[in-house]
């Protein structure tokens, strides 16, 4: 799979994971986490053992999906069945794949509890349990449905808890459902990534459409882009706009269907389409590898927004550049993420349009 060397995280939590430790791993997405929980687990699950053994819960569909690939993909000579539930899928397709057994199951916590209820999923023997992107499933309203799923699971079960930050109702979940759990940090809270560049435009707000264009017209400046709105209706309006004006431009949203995000996401990943607009939700869990930029066009709301957003690009050590756009009214948010970032956040002016 190309790996040669473990990335910090995985260099951490590997050996522990073996060794039978409850782990929390805070890290930045785009640090290799995934592989730092599914090599320990893929080695340690008994393929000869036909029932289920690990559950990996996940925020998003995309998330889960990504997770799944992912952990086939290491697990492929093991032969281990690893299942993959989430909400928007068939539910007959999944229990058509449940029926044949899975060591292993990656969901969304809605989905799984909807096979709890009907009793096609049962919890009682699982030994081991990941809450990945821990923070994200608090932020979409998850943290009842996760404690109600770990109240299912057997007490003797190694438990690994994933999270970009820390807030009191993720501890609280660690306290309560953890077994002295071996805290391993890598990069500061929420801290942005070493290697984004970032910059940022003073952009009068009637003049966002012109800015986004002018740098997407500028030669050899924006390979692959992934651009942030605050809204639903935004990103479509902005992305009828430019597809209008001859841009390779799509949406992703959650009132889109599965498929067709499914559809959006693979021309993305595989360099077929050159911008993508998202908002924050949409984009949270999205493993997209090769973005050169990420695109501020709306002012994120807080700092910890900012920081996920740019943490898009310049995964896994590969160069990348933030934009960020700041009207007239983002003054103040402006001065919060740079105390937060300091003198990494620099201002670029441009004759590219005229605010």
């Amino acid at each position: 799979m190309g790996y040669v060397s473990p990335s910090p995280i995985q260099e951490a939590v590997i050996p522990l994971v073996r060794a039978g430790q409850d782990v929390i791993g805070q890290a930045q997405t785009g640090t290799g986490k995934t592989a730092a929980f599914s090599i320990p687990l893929i080695e340690m699950i008994d393929p000869d053992l036909r029932e289920l053994q690990a559950l990996v819960l996940t925020p998003t569909r995309e998330l889960a999906v990504q997770v799944w690939g992912e952990m086939a993909r290491i697990g492929r000579f093991r032969d281990l069945r690893i299942v993959v539930i989430y909400g928007g899928q068939s539910i007959n397709l999944q229990l058509e794949a449940l029926q044949q057994g899975a060591h292993i199951i990656v969901a969304t916590p809605g989905r799984l509890m909807d096979h709890m209820e009907r009793g096609t999923i049962q919890l009682g023997r699982l030994r081991f349990v990941v809450l990945d992107e821990a923070d994200q499933m608090l932020d979409i309203g998850f943290a009842d449905d996760i404690e109600r799923i770990l109240r299912h699971t057997p007490t003797s079960r190694q438990t690994m808890l994933f999270s970009a930050t820390m807030p009191a109702p993720i501890r609280r979940i660690a306290n309560r459902y953890m077994r002295d759990p071996a805290w391993i940090l890598v990069g500061g809270d929420a801290e942005p990534v070493d290697q984004v560049e970032q910059i940022y435009f003073e952009v009068a707000e009637r003049d966002h459409p012109a800015a986004l264009e002018a740098l997407l017209r500028e030669p050899g400046r924006i390979t692959q882009a992934l651009v942030f709105r605050r809204t639903k209706l935004g990103v479509d309006r902005l992305v009828n706009q430019l597809q209008r004006r001859g841009h390779d431009i799509q949406a992703i949203h959650g009132d889109m269907t599965q498929a067709q995000r499914d559809a959006v996401m693979g021309r993305f990943r595989t360099n077929r389409l050159r911008v993508l607009v998202a908002t924050n939700l949409a984009a949270r869990g999205l493993d997209i590898p090769a973005v050169s930029h990420v695109v501020n066009y709306d002012m994120p709301s807080n700092v910890e927004e900012y920081v996920h957003r740019i943490g898009r690009t310049a995964r896994m050590g590969r160069p990348g550049t933030a934009i960020t756009f700041v009207s007239e009214w983002d003054f103040e948010m402006l001065d919060k993420i740079r105390a937060h970032v300091g003198d990494e956040l620099k201002q670029e002016r441009s004759s590219l349009y005229h605010s």
